[in-house]
C-alpha cells in the first residue's frame, strides 16, 4: 500500500487509497493521496495515533488527580529520576528476560553500568512515558521508550460504571512560559450499526448517548481514580513533555508488545 504507516502488528495501518464514502477496508484507515504523502513526512516512529469515529479535538484540562511534573534543579532530583528509570528498567528486564532482545538488554546494561556513555543516560532521561489505567483490569501500567517499567493495582470508585476512554497529553505550549499543561481527547461513545443497516443506509456510526464535553467527561473519570501517593510521586519524577495518561474501560490490546506504545481497541 502506498505511504503505509503500520499501527498494529496484525496489519492495521494508515495508507493512501480510494475513499468511497462508506466502510470498505478491513480495519485500515484510507487517506487521500496528497494527505497520505504529507502525513508520511510529518510523523515518525512512536507518534501517538488516536482513531475516532467522529470529529474530536484536544482541549486543555486541569484536575488535582493529574500528575504534576517535578521541577528540575541543579542537583538531587536529576540523579533520583535517573535511578528510578534505571531501577524500573532493570526490574522489567529481570522479570521478562526470556522475551528481551540482546539490544534491549544492552540498553539496560549501559544505563546501569559505571562509566556508561552519557548519551545513553540522556536518551533514557528524556523519553516520554505512557501511563495506562484500565477499569477492566483495575491496574495502572507505565511504559517508557516502548519498554514496560511497572504496573500496580489502583482503586476505581463504582468499578461497574463506565469511565469512557480518555487520552491526556502533557504539553509545553509555544511562545509561553515553561509551565507544562495537560490536554485531553475523549473518545465519543458510539456504536457500530448492524451490517444490514450499514448496507442499506451506508451509515458508519450511530449515536447511542447524549454527547458530553471532553473536559467534563474526562474530569468525571479522573474523580474516580485513586492512585497510591508513592506511585504518583514515582510517575511525576519521570514526566516530560509528550508524556501521556490513558484512562479506559478496556484492557491492554494483545497488539501491545515489543516496540509499541499502549494500544487500546474500543471497537
Amino acid at each position: 500500500m502506498p505511504y503505509m504507516q503500520r499501527i498494529t502488528w496484525s496489519g492495521v495501518a494508515l495508507h493512501a487509497g480510494v475513499l468511497p464514502g462508506y466502510p470498505a477496508s478491513h480495519g485500515c484507515i484510507r487517506l487521500k493521496n496528497d494527505f497520505a504523502i504529507r502525513l508520511w513526512h510529518l510523523t515518525k516512529r512512536g507518534t501517538r495515533v488516536i482513531i475516532a469515529p467522529d470529529d474530536t479535538q484536544p482541549v486543555e484540562v486541569a484536575h488535582p488527580h493529574l500528575f504534576v511534573p517535578k521541577p528540575k534543579t541543579a542537583s538531587g532530583p536529576l540523579e533520583r529520576r535517573t535511578a528510578i528509570a534505571n531501577n524500573a528498567a532493570m526490574t522489567t528486564a529481570a522479570a521478562h528476560s526470556p522475551s528481551t532482545s540482546d539490544a534491549e538488554t544492552q540498553q539496560v546494561t549501559d544505563l546501569q553500568a559505571p562509566g556508561s556513555k552519557p548519551a545513553a543516560v540522556a536518551h533514557r532521561k528524556v523519553s516520554p512515558i505512557s501511563v495506562f489505567v484500565s477499569r477492566k483490569l483495575g491496574k495502572l501500567f507505565v511504559r517508557q521508550g516502548f519498554t514496560p517499567l511497572f504496573d500496580i493495582p489502583v482503586r476505581i470508585q463504582d468499578p461497574e460504571r463506565s469511565l469512557g476512554t480518555h487520552v491526556f497529553t502533557l504539553m509545553r505550549f509555544q511562545n509561553e512560559d515553561e509551565t507544562l499543561r495537560w490536554t485531553v481527547v475523549s473518545m465519543p461513545e458510539k456504536s457500530l450499526p448492524t451490517p444490514s443497516k450499514r448496507r442499506a443506509h451506508r451509515t458508519q456510526i450511530v449515536e447511542t448517548a447524549t454527547p458530553v464535553s471532553s473536559s467534563d467527561s474526562a474530569n468525571g473519570a479522573l474523580d474516580r481514580i485513586q492512585i497510591p501517593q508513592d506511585v504518583v510521586e514515582r510517575v511525576s519524577e519521570l514526566l516530560t513533555p509528550g508524556s501521556s495518561l490513558i484512562l479506559s474501560d478496556y484492557g491492554i490490546s494483545g497488539e501491545t508488545g515489543r516496540d509499541t506504545d499502549f494500544i487500546v481497541l474500543t471497537q
